[in-house]
């Protein structure tokens, strides 16, 4: 498998630290408003390269954060007279929902930046203690950016250009720096913000600090894949990587992936310009399955442009693959013969070809693109071999092919019908009626058949109660 690192900007065989096990980091939201179609693409991106490499046998652990400490969630608190944890709880609950809507797994963890403050503190401690940091005398703590010799090996920036390029491109930071490169790894508190107590002052911590504290602690001091939006190379995983290393003594992250920008209608996506959409926004014009097919319709480290009529056609590119599978599932349905003939067994052989090159294009450094191409093609075969008269294990053998590719995509392209209240009820009374006859098994089996539709039951003094799950 290839992957581009960015770090060496050139494609590498991917080779994890330890065999079959994959440590990797994304880059979450800041958490003061509800996600945008940008935060969602590096959600979609990294969680399809997650379910392949689940797919691959690899067992992942993924990390993603949510900053829930910030300017701007400090801000919204402020204006709305609550404490920030209200704002940043409140809206970690709308980004899960969200993440479950466009069917993105849940991180092996998500910590937030406010509950790892102590590993953070203890961090910047080694630093200091390493020559890596000062404190300013107002109780600022800066990281001392030339003392990493190997600062700008990720954005490829050099120190002196940086140095003479003006503020646009210095790293942010306050006043008493001993250099103006150096930036905040912690602050002091200002008047009506959160603060905790530090050996330095009352503050809390810089924005790039938390990630290597967090990456450190539930993945190790190497990590196999750092991944994020390509706005966050400079400065954001510069300065990781120059507190990391420098904090741990060894390297931070053997290979980083970065997605491309998105345009809305070729333009910069910002709020001024009236062009900003939130996922929400979205889902009240597509299934937000449409927008995952999209974003996956592009090489991920490519700019991706997004408008009315790209998402028409990424409509009609899902539609034709969920179209193909409920025709095969009919077909299952009313099928005649069980038994796979040898002409069948011949076209299911031929059709072996699809999963290997499926394969082939997500191993060529994650190429969903053309992953996606194959899935139509598979599709394309199906509609032209598997057709009525087909047996039913021909027509499983070629559905579940599909249904599979689509999967490591996270794509729900087979609808499970839900079941109706009216159902669920009269399920429950026979289970009852059962149970009172003492028929144990039947009633087992109505309790594994609800389970099975997300339906939990729950025996009470009153009865029995339920819910979806």
């Amino acid at each position: 498998m290839q992957i581009y690192n960015t770090l060496s900007r050139k494609k590498e065989e991917f080779v994890p630290i330890e065999p079959g096990k994959v440590r990797m980091y994304v880059c979450g939201p800041t958490v003061y408003n509800l996600i945008h179609i940008g935060n969602a693409r590096p959600m979609i991106v990294f969680d399809t390269f997650r379910r392949y490499m689940e797919h691959k046998g690899y067992a992942v652990n993924y990390v993603s954060n949510f900053t829930d400490v910030d300017d701007k969630i400090i801000k919204k608190a402020n204006e709305e007279g609550v404490e920030p944890s209200v704002i940043s709880e409140r809206y970690i609950a709308e980004c899960k929902k969200d993440m479950e809507a466009l069917n993105v797994k849940p991180a092996t963890t998500h910590p937030k930046a406010t509950e790892e403050i102590a590993g953070m503190i203890e961090m910047i401690e080694t630093l200091i203690e390493k020559g890596d940091a000062y404190v300013a005398q107002d109780g600022t703590v800066y990281y001392k950016t030339r003392s990493f010799q190997q600062y700008g090996k990720l954005s490829h920036k050099n120190l002196d250009d940086l140095r003479s390029g003006g503020r646009s491109l210095l790293v942010s930071g306050e006043d008493q720096k001993q250099d103006p490169l150096d930036f905040v790894l912690w602050k002091p508190k200002k008047e009506g913000e959160p603060y905790w107590e530090s050996p330095w002052c009352q503050g809390r911590p810089g924005w790039h600090i938390e990630c290597s504290v967090m990456s450190k602690k539930y993945l190790g001091e190497e990590i196999d894949i750092h991944a994020g939006g390509e706005d966050l190379i400079f400065p954001h995983h510069e300065n990781e990587i120059a507190q990391s290393e420098a904090a741990n003594g060894k390297e931070f992250a053997k290979y980083w992936m970065h997605n491309g920008f998105l345009n809305i209608d070729n333009k910069k996506m910002s709020k001024s310009a009236g062009n900003f959409f939130t996922v929400r926004d979205i889902s009240e014009r597509y299934d937000l399955q449409v927008l995952r097919f999209f974003m996956l319709s592009a090489h991920y480290r490519s700019p991706l442009n997004f408008s009315a009529d790209l998402m028409e056609a990424a409509r009609n590119g899902l539609e034709r693959i969920l179209t193909c599978v409920a025709n095969l599932n009919y077909l299952l349905d009313h099928a005649e013969s069980q038994e796979i003939t040898q002409a069948e067994r011949k076209l299911a052989e031929q059709a072996e070809e699809y999963p290997a090159r499926f394969d082939e294009a997500m191993d060529d450094d994650f190429n969903t693109a053309d992953a996606i191409s194959v899935i139509f093609e598979l599709v394309k075969f199906a509609n032209t071999h598997v057709g009525e008269g087909a047996s039913a294990e021909f027509i499983r053998t070629i559905k579940d092919e599909i249904v599979l590719l689509s999967d490591v995509c996270g794509l729900i392209v087979e609808k499970k019908e839900e079941i109706l209240d009216t159902d669920i009820e009269a399920l429950i009374q026979e289970r009852q009626e059962a149970r009172k006859a003492k028929n144990f098994a039947r009633a087992d089996e109505i309790r594994d058949t609800l389970l099975a539709q997300g339906i939990l039951l729950e025996d009470t003094r009153e009865g029995v109660k339920w819910k979806r799950a």
